[in-house]
């Protein structure tokens, strides 16, 4: 058996955390957990640890929580554990270089796409809006630059056409921790072999803004159910309905759930072709959109098919599904 590694790791969400677990679970040593500060959450703002510290916690691994590397003594800290490498995944702090060399073979991350492919915040996301057949995980070698650093493994997966951002995350999160391991069992032996990216194929993953949620009818069906898949769990694709009424109220609708309806129609984008059990069918550039699960403001998300049975008033065939915001008659 190959000589253990002593291991820092560094992450913040579940993500992160997966691969901790399997960290735990293997031959390697963690002589010590970092994490952000604790944040306040809920209603009641209180201080709130991450997954990553909860899990160390729970398995008596030492936890550093530094705002960031600026300060000496977090650095100095840091070289004490004189660690062989460190492992980063979703960490969400800048390491300077100072840091990345600190460890004997420096540091890695796993990163959720295949590289140099949506390099940035939101590689999961930007894979699914672009329509990618495949994703995968990354693991390489850290650099100053954001997701530069030089290739070690990779292990990738198809991406479905059900496929959401959150069971593309689940699926990611099965595939990181064997390729992490697999990395560091490579690194017990210094046999791993690093490869340069190609910086012309580069694209970048630029984090999610709630406004990019608001459901644009104007677009192809193909490009709004990416969308749609894109940004589930959040921010969730919505628009607004306006009440035909004289104070015509405004109401926030989140989709959940739709599905192309590949069929060829003169009406309007943002037309409603059809609404009935298996779905509200709406015209877009090209073919049509089938809303199929729509959460209503202070509701909970539910299938169509329930939503029509109390507010079908709503949702009237040839009438444009923002309501009277556009007209409440489309002919």
């Amino acid at each position: 058996m190959s000589k253990p590694l002593n291991i820092i790791f560094a992450g913040t969400p579940d993500f992160a955390a997966q691969h901790l677990a399997a960290l735990i679970n293997s031959q390697h040593n963690i002589v010590a957990v970092y994490c952000p500060p604790d944040k306040p959450a809920g209603r009641g703002k209180k201080l709130t640890a991450c997954a990553t510290k909860l899990l160390a916690i729970e398995n008596n691994l030492p936890v550093e929580q530094p705002v960031n590397f600026k300060e000496t003594s977090d650095q100095e800290q840091l070289a004490q554990y004189n660690a062989d490498v460190m492992v980063v995944v979703a960490y969400g702090l800048l390491l300077p270089e100072v840091i990345l060399n600190a460890p004997r073979l420096g540091c890695i991350n796993v990163h959720g796409s295949l590289l140099p492919k949506w390099r940035g915040a939101a590689p999961i996301q930007r894979s699914l809006e672009a329509g990618d057949e495949k994703t995968g995980v990354t693991i390489m070698q850290m650099d100053k630059g954001l997701d530069t650093g030089d290739m070690i493994l990779t292990a990738e997966c198809l991406i479905e056409k059900t496929d959401t951002s959150a069971s593309l995350y689940e699926k990611l999160a099965q595939l990181g921790p064997k390729a992490l391991v697999d990395t560091l069992e490579l690194m017990t032996t210094e046999t791993h072999k690093a490869v340069r990216q190609n910086d012309d194929l580069a694209t970048y993953a630029h984090k999610l803004n709630k406004t990019e949620a608001e459901v644009n009818w104007q677009i192809t069906a193909s490009e709004l159910d990416r969308k749609i898949r894109a940004y589930i769990p959040w921010p969730v694709a919505q628009f607004t309905f306006t009440e035909d009424t004289q104070n015509r109220k405004q109401h926030r609708i989140r989709v959940w759930q739709a599905s192309i309806k590949e069929i060829e129609t003169t009406k309007p984008a943002g037309t409603i072709i059809s609404a009935d059990r298996d779905g509200i069918v709406v015209a877009t550039a090209e073919n049509a959109i089938c809303l199929e699960v729509l959460q209503l403001p202070n509701k909970k998300s539910l299938p169509v098919q329930d939503i029509l049975n109390g507010r079908a008033d709503w949702f009237k065939v040839g009438a444009n599904i923002n309501g009277a915001f556009i007209n409440s008659e489309v002919n």
